[in-house]
């Protein structure tokens, strides 16, 4: 009898270890790649931006599809401006999750501005961002694609069926201030991604080849 109950105590103990483990492979690796991770790219590429101008995104997100950017055509130095970025698709697609079940989608974005354009400054004061543009910001958190690089913005993933158009609160520069940095004609780069990528960082296929 004693046998017995040493038995079912083994096999009690070896099912729950196995669950744990199921449960913490599945927390480490099934949920955070359900959506697209922007950190991939930061991780493995200094400048997201290639010298052809392809985009980073490019790497897992392989298909071609359109994104809209809305800026001013002129700027004064030391002032805040929108850069409006929309993202147009189907509201209606889903994507494979980590699960293997079907979400809406969400999308990312990567802005790429000139040297000494940088995000604009939230409060303490001076409070340089007007109460228009906060209000198309909401709660949206941006991020600087690396320490160093002030002019380079990320954000994602977000839910693409409330964040389709994204407005980035930018600070143009000011020459009073550094003297290495001039009024001139720009390029702005932007790429965009929405749903699950194709590959993984690592050349695996995502599930959303099915």
């Amino acid at each position: 009898m004693q046998t017995i109950n040493n038995l079912f105590s083994w096999i009690k103990e070896e099912i729950t270890q196995s669950i744990s483990v199921s449960l913490m492979i599945y927390i480490i690796t099934g949920a955070p790649i359900s959506n697209a991770y922007p950190i991939f790219a930061q991780q493995g590429y200094e400048n997201p931006c290639e010298a052809t101008g392809r985009i980073v995104c490019a790497n897992c997100h392989l298909a071609n599809k359109p994104v809209d950017i809305d800026v001013p055509h002129a700027v004064l130095p030391n002032t805040v401006f929108e850069a409006v970025v929309r993202i147009p698709y189907d509201m209606q697609l889903k994507q494979v999750l980590a699960n293997g079940k079907k979400g809406a989608l969400n999308v990312g974005v990567v802005l790429i501005l000139p040297e000494g354009f940088e995000l604009a400054p939230p409060p303490p004061p001076p409070d340089r961002i007007s109460p228009e543009i906060k209000e198309k910001i909401g709660n949206m958190s941006f991020q600087n694609y690396h320490s160093t690089k002030k002019n380079i913005l990320v954000i994602g993933p977000v839910p693409g069926q409330k964040y389709s158009e994204i407005t980035f609160p930018i600070l143009s520069l000011d020459p009073a201030t550094k003297k290495d940095v001039h009024f001139l004609k720009y390029p702005i780069y932007v790429g965009r991604n929405k749903g699950r990528g194709q590959i993984y960082p690592d050349g695996s296929k995502s599930n959303n080849n099915v």
